[in-house]
């Protein structure tokens, strides 16, 4: 059966959008819902107004794909945010991380589309084919309803807003419709903000006896999205709602997997390490991991690369990137080449250098405890690809 794009009503709702009425060139979304269903797509990323990716084609290299999506104007923004904000149930899906699918409807309505329309997509590809779009740009907008299943906020940030400013935007309006009206403590879209309180103060109160530990749940908690915050943080905090969300359920999940005697808490781990831990865990939750990628100011390239050695050997791959070149014994060396010839054949290029065997874009390194990690090459950076093996011979069947 073929690859379905969408599972969810947002993902299926974009897919008919693409087909039905964005206007974009009927003979290539064929081959682009082809390419996407092959795996060609690497490194989809949203962003307010854009979509970007690779897109392995023909030629050795990849593609860069960049779809740029209309943004919505201050007028749209106002009258989406009404429409929102004008349904109690809509507010309190919304801030409690959903969406109700009629939320399109009601923005559409207002004059707000949410839903891609005629103009509103405009691909361009390193390509050299004029289509619009070409078929790797279409294997790229069709690639973006998996992501809309994992996370709906998404075709907010494809209009130009993030998560947080619209939950912020939409809490304001709340308040605006019911000044001067008692507010209704059952109404979490209206809860005024907290101003919070001094740390040192809280843990200076006396405090009754703990009480004994509950026992280990059947399920994991990270199954479970922790309680939603009822108001944003205070204005000039270095945190937002969503972060700490984020760290409610790292750790929820950490501490689960110590009591399952499945993991470590992780606290020993440099700042680095950690990073590389927590975007392991978002690879395939774009929108997530591109907010992360913001957060700790790294480039969502250089994070993939990071997130993929952590995924791969933790702390001993993410050394392996930084690793310097050593020199093992000769014999050792050309024991190793005679393997890898034996599995690639005489007629390709074997390189060694130093503790190193280069395979084209692939290349084999040894490290001092005596495990070999395979690499390969994309956009210039060498990336861990596969756990370590024993020999070299094992990372290339």
């Amino acid at each position: 059966m073929a690859r379905r794009f969408g599972h969810s009503w947002w993902g299926q709702a974009w897919t008919r959008a693409l087909e039905t009425r964005a206007r974009l060139e009927p003979n290539r979304l064929p081959r682009g819902r082809t390419y996407a269903r092959h795996d060609r797509v690497r490194g989809l990323a949203v962003h307010p107004g854009e979509i970007t990716a690779y897109v392995q084609g023909n030629r050795l290299a990849p593609y860069r794909v960049r779809v740029a999506v209309r943004r919505f104007t201050d007028d749209e923004w106002d009258a989406a945010v009404a429409a929102i904000a004008g349904k109690a149930a809509h507010a309190a899906a919304l801030l409690d991380g959903e969406i109700d699918p009629d939320v399109v409807a009601d923005c559409a309505a207002a004059g707000a589309d949410l839903l891609p329309g005629p103009g509103d997509l405009r691909p361009h590809c390193s390509c050299p084919d004029w289509a619009d779009p070409c078929k790797h740009a279409a294997a790229v907008t069709y690639l973006v309803a998996d992501v809309l299943d994992d996370d709906p906020f998404a075709l907010f940030l494809l209009r130009g807003r993030e998560r947080d400013d619209l939950l912020a935007a939409v809490r304001a309006e709340r308040r605006g419709a019911t000044a001067g009206e008692p507010i209704d403590d059952a109404d979490p879209t209206v809860w005024p903000d907290d101003p919070g309180a001094v740390a040192r103060d809280v843990w200076s109160r006396a405090r009754d006896a703990l009480p004994d530990p509950p026992p280990a749940p059947a399920v994991p908690p990270h199954q479970h999205q922790p309680a939603p915050w009822p108001t944003d943080p205070p204005p000039g905090a270095p945190f937002t709602a969503a972060g700490l969300d984020s760290l409610a359920a790292d750790a929820a999940h950490r501490a689960w997997l110590q009591l399952r005697g499945e993991g470590t808490s992780g606290l020993d781990l440099e700042p680095d390490a950690d990073l590389a831990r927590r975007a392991a865990e978002l690879l395939d939750d774009v929108p997530r991991f591109t907010a992360l990628a913001h957060a700790a100011r790294v480039r969502p390239v250089d994070l993939t690369r990071w997130a993929e050695a952590w995924e791969n050997g933790g702390t001993a791959a993410l050394a392996l990137l930084d690793q310097r070149a050593w020199r093992p014994p000769v014999a050792t060396m050309a024991e190793a080449r005679r393997r890898v010839v034996e599995v690639v054949g005489p007629g390709v290029s074997v390189v060694v250098t130093d503790d190193r065997i280069t395979i084209g874009s692939r290349q084999l390194r040894l490290g001092h405890d005596g495990l070999w990690w395979r690499l390969e090459k994309d956009r210039g950076r060498w990336s861990v690809t596969a756990p370590p093996a024993e020999s070299p011979d094992d990372l290339l069947a």
